[in-house]
């Protein structure tokens, strides 16, 4: 197809977008942030007088102690508590299936998850799937989950994914291995505590991947073609705090005030890719992480130096304005020259938290495979520039050893 029909296609689809997200219902969503905000969120949860509560988590977060941890203030409740422990990185219907059984079974009346993106998407569509008789698959795209569901309360222990603040989740066909996402006003929790003391022992290549996850959310809604609501301060906010303390973070894990920057940098980058979704970056991560098992913050920081070299021209005054942003450039400098220097300024913050550059598992015998899923994908986000062929075949050549 002419790339000025797909254009065209393109604008007509966001036009439509726009549409459907301003005619839907308005959600209500509340941060408790802070050392010790899981308690608040626990005694937020207790109050509300919930007799039942399912917690969706993963088994390595409840032998580290850290879910004990987490709703130490539930111990001494009246509250029935059951877990859902199985879920694993990129979730698949199959966890989705699991946990709503253990949700069915007990009589869950509301749901808690701790832990990355992974257990946070797999609860949402497990709120969703407890109170419905519809296959989830069936609700990949915006706005097909219209029925009440189950109230989710969520408290993340890694600053990457932006899970916590968005009303999407990502879930992976245990088949074909591809992703899909499924968003809607319903998916996003009611309530999350961004507690930095639940991330000190994150080990420094997770935290790496999940910090350079959130600037991609971050970058990737700046340089967006969607002006909607507040997702320009709150991409700026992502941004800095992320490139501020990363690093720390990265070196010294134990340091709480670069933990508590990074949390609220991903929670800010995931408030922002709510309002206008994400961009070409993910549209080639996800093709990744589905057919290798890339994990999602390390196929994300592969392709996103790439993606803004792609787009340069067509987002050189946002990427401009986050070089000055971030203190590479001064306000008045040519625009060209300050969006480079802050493409530099990824790159090299990609080396110092020992993100490489290329990876082993991407084969070149898949890359028409890959190809096709990226540039599709890539069309339903407002990107500044739209994928095609030669460039995600380009992308790919550079990030395969």
């Amino acid at each position: 197809m002419p790339m000025f029909l797909r254009k065209i296609i393109h604008s007509l689809y966001l036009s439509l977008v726009k549409v459907m997200v301003n005619f839907g219902s308005p959600v209500r969503h509340h941060a408790f942030a802070g050392s010790g905000s899981s308690r608040q969120l626990c005694e937020h949860v207790i109050r509300t007088g919930v007799s039942k509560l399912l917690i969706v988590t993963d088994k390595p977060l409840r032998d580290l102690g850290v879910v004990d941890r987490a709703t130490a203030a539930l111990a001494d409740s009246d509250i029935d508590i059951a877990f859902y422990d199985g879920v694993l990185p990129d979730p698949t219907y199959a966890h989705v299936a699991e946990g709503v059984a253990v949700a069915k079974t007990h009589g869950s009346e509301a749901i808690l998850a701790i832990g990355g993106g992974s257990s946070i998407d797999a609860a949402k569509i497990i709120a969703a799937s407890a109170t419905s008789e519809d296959n989830p698959a069936d609700w990949v795209g915006f706005g097909k989950v219209k029925h009440d569901v189950l109230p989710l309360y969520v408290i993340p222990t890694t600053s990457g994914t932006g899970s916590e603040a968005t009303m999407g989740a990502v879930i992976s066909d245990p088949v074909t291995h591809e992703k899909g996402v499924i968003s809607g006003g319903p998916l996003l929790p009611q309530i999350v505590a961004l507690d930095a003391q639940l991330i000190t022992g994150l080990p420094p290549h997770i935290t790496a991947a999940t910090g350079m996850d959130a600037l991609t959310h971050a970058i990737e809604a700046y340089i967006g073609v969607w002006e909607r609501d507040t997702r320009l301060q709150d991409a700026r906010m992502g941004v800095k705090l992320i490139f501020d303390n990363l690093p720390t973070a990265f070196r010294d894990g134990a340091d709480i005030a670069a933990r508590e920057g990074m949390a609220m940098g991903a929670y800010y980058a995931g408030l922002a890719i709510n309002q206008v979704n994400v961009g070409n970056v993910h549209a080639i991560a996800h093709q990744l992480g589905g057919k290798y098992g890339i994990p999602h913050g390390l196929a994300n920081a592969l392709v996103l130096p790439h993606i803004l070299d792609f787009c340069h021209q067509e987002a050189r005054q946002r990427l401009a304005e986050l070089a000055v942003l971030i203190g590479v450039g001064e306000a008045g400098e040519d625009d060209g020259q300050l969006a480079h220097r802050f493409i530099k300024a990824v790159r090299d913050l990609r080396t110092e938290v020992g993100i490489p550059d290329h990876s082993d598992l991407i084969k070149r015998e898949d890359y028409d495979y890959l190809t096709d899923l990226a540039v599709a994908e890539g069309a339903s986000y407002p990107v500044p520039r739209l994928l095609d062929r030669a460039s995600v075949f380009a992308i790919l050549t550079h990030i395969t050893n």
